[in-house]
């Protein structure tokens, strides 16, 4: 069993949250941290946007007035409104054989993980086999209306959402687990040309995603979400799990990330 280290990290505000996740990647790519699982949340609540997503789908003023940040992620996709969830990230060398070869390869590695964990809470989850629109006709502004492959369903509906980047360090993942509150809060925050409009995208919402409550009727905490994950994560991916804390140079270049990077979504990278 190869060691990883185990970060379970205090909820933060979004800019901070990815700029982390970054750090974690430089470091575990120098050799200097160990490949590693992230399990964290998010306050205040925190629409992110995909790397290329124009900030021009965000009515800001909405997102302003409801005091929810906004944070440009590393990897790509669309929007997600960070809240009432458990977020996991894995930072991995590109050598390492859960992450190794194409993108979708190591998302059905670690996609094996995820099922693993879901279902020990319960959730009879299956895995999107192909994406359910191709990315290059998906112009929908929510991450969590359609499901791409290898992503988890549960019932038909998209329950978790992932993203990956794949650079010269490694390889960083991260994906959210929603547990409960109401998925079309993220429509109150984006650009439509009418009301009608959001509420025919609301309806489309919860037709087509849904949380770990609302399939269950009965709410489950962080911390057996949580506990979920790193028992999956273990067993499928035959990890020997060490929890641990960042290191003085990932929380330095992590404060670096936040003022230089992540602190303006408005900056397409």
């Amino acid at each position: 069993m190869d060691i990883w280290r185990l970060l379970i990290t205090p909820p933060a505000r979004g800019a901070w949250n990815m700029a982390v996740d970054e750090a974690i990647l430089e470091a575990v790519g120098s050799g200097v941290s160990l490949p590693t699982l992230r399990l964290f949340a998010w306050e205040p609540p925190c629409l992110s946007l995909g790397y290329a997503q124009p900030v021009s789908d965000v009515d800001l003023s909405r997102l302003q007035a409801r005091g929810w940040d906004l944070v440009r992620r590393p990897t790509g996709g669309r929007a997600i409104l960070h809240t009432d969830e458990l977020t996991y990230s894995v930072a991995a060398p590109l050598d390492d054989p859960r992450v190794a070869g194409t993108l979708l390869e190591s998302y059905s590695r670690l996609a094996q993980a995820l099922l693993a964990a879901l279902k020990r809470l319960g959730l009879p989850v299956e895995m999107q086999a192909v994406a359910a629109v191709p990315a290059a006709q998906n112009n929908n502004p929510v991450c969590f209306e359609v499901p791409s492959t290898y992503e988890i369903t549960l019932g038909g509906k998209k329950l978790v959402g992932s993203a990956q980047a794949r650079r010269k360090e490694g390889v960083l993942q991260h994906g959210t687990l929603p547990l409960t509150g109401d998925l079309r809060r993220i429509l109150q925050v984006l650009v439509y040309p009418d009301e009608e409009s959001r509420a025919r995208a609301a309806a489309r919402l919860l037709e087509r995603a849904t949380t770990v409550e609302a399939f269950l009727g009965h709410p489950v905490t962080w911390e057996q979400a949580a506990g979920a994950y790193v028992a999956a994560f273990r067993e499928v991916l035959k990890l020997d799990l060490q929890t641990g804390e960042l290191g003085a140079a990932e929380l330095r270049r992590a404060e670096e990330l936040e003022k230089i990077k992540y602190d303006h979504p408005e900056k397409s990278r």
